[in-house]
């Protein structure tokens, strides 16, 4: 008898991050079976509201508990800025719930000792700094955390304008990497600006979110 596919649920604040976390799932997870839950109204009022407000945090925990009832085997939410709802959903479902940020933050402490953190979003930028802070202590590493927000560069990008995005971006890297072991992108829309530096302004490992987290995803179903 054939063995029944394990399900994934995804639940994202933004509709642009469903074919990012597609394509790295049908590399990395081919053998699970993924759906996807969007609501961008989420992200929409932590960025008006400048926090995750309580209301905000219980929709988030409703959600994750919607992917439970739609069968999902293992849950990820993909937005750093309401990591916090996420580790309270943890508590009230019955199957495991992972923030997305939480490998990539692992795998920079196990990298290196002074750890660079770069967003475009205040909201997100505060959020993954704390999961690195408690994530080392639960780890029993020590470390020195610099936090860089990349100012203008959101703004940005919602008007349209990815060139300027990423010149922001890139030039935070490259001031970064010279002051760290190893730097984190706080936000998923970051990432493609790696791919458009130099390979002389990669002085150090730069990580990603969404491919760190599927890659423990797979690790995970593959023990199982």
């Amino acid at each position: 008898m054939e063995k029944a596919k394990k399900i994934l649920g995804l639940v994202h604040t933004s509709a642009t991050l469903v074919p990012v976390f597609q394509q790295l799932c049908q590399k990395h997870l081919a053998h699970v079976e993924v759906f996807n839950i969007v609501d961008d109204s989420l992200i929409k009022d932590v960025i008006a509201k400048g926090e995750l407000t309580p209301q905000t945090a219980r929709r988030v925990v409703n959600h994750v508990g919607s992917a439970e009832a739609a069968g999902a085997d293992y849950i990820m939410v993909t937005c750093s800025s309401i990591g916090a709802a996420v580790e309270s959903s943890m508590s009230l479902t019955q199957v495991p719930v992972l923030r997305v940020d939480q490998p990539m933050a692992d795998l920079a402490i196990r990298t290196g000792k002074r750890i660079g953190v770069v967003a475009t979003l205040p909201t997100t930028l505060g959020p993954t700094s704390d999961l690195v802070r408690r994530r080392a202590v639960l780890l029993d590493r020590e470390i020195s955390l610099t936090s860089k927000l990349c100012e203008g560069a959101f703004e940005a990008l919602m008007a349209g304008d990815a060139q300027k995005h990423d010149e922001v971006v890139a030039a935070a890297l490259k001031e970064l990497s010279e002051k760290v072991d190893v730097i984190l992108l706080a936000q998923a829309s970051m990432a493609r600006v790696v791919d458009q530096l130099e390979e002389s302004s990669k002085r150090v490992p730069i990580v990603t979110s969404p491919l760190e987290a599927v890659k423990y995803l797979a690790n995970i179903f593959n023990e199982g």
